[in-house]
């Protein structure tokens, strides 16, 4: 599951991103965000050339309790998971460098 263009309708529990398997993105952000809109090219162009990694975009916001869990305060924020733990996170990237190095942490050496 490659780049996601739309947020889930309901975003998972923490439990069960926790317990996600292999390699993730979670995306925390809103449709409305105009920091989260300038980042899509990125992370798009970002997450094309790994097909095995999975991304969830989250749309985040007051009560919204995933994000809180992972202390999310800017829009958009990513949090690369491998098997449910925190390896690398990002807040509203600008350049392609930095999510190709928080991806190289994310994925098992070649």
């Amino acid at each position: 599951m490659p780049y996601t263009a739309q947020h889930l309708p309901q975003a998972p529990s923490r439990e069960q991103t926790d317990r996600l398997p292999g390699a993730t993105v979670l995306e925390f952000g809103t449709p409305w965000c105009g920091h989260c809109q300038r980042a899509q090219p990125l992370i798009e162009q970002a997450l094309q050339g790994c097909p095995g990694v999975a991304h969830i975009k989250v749309e985040d916001g007051s009560g919204r309790p995933l994000g809180r869990s992972y202390g999310v305060k800017l829009w958009p924020t990513l949090v690369f998971l491998r098997d449910g733990q925190e390896v690398a996170r990002l807040v509203r990237p600008q350049e392609s460098q930095a999510l190709s190095d928080a991806l190289a942490r994310l994925l098992p050496a070649a």
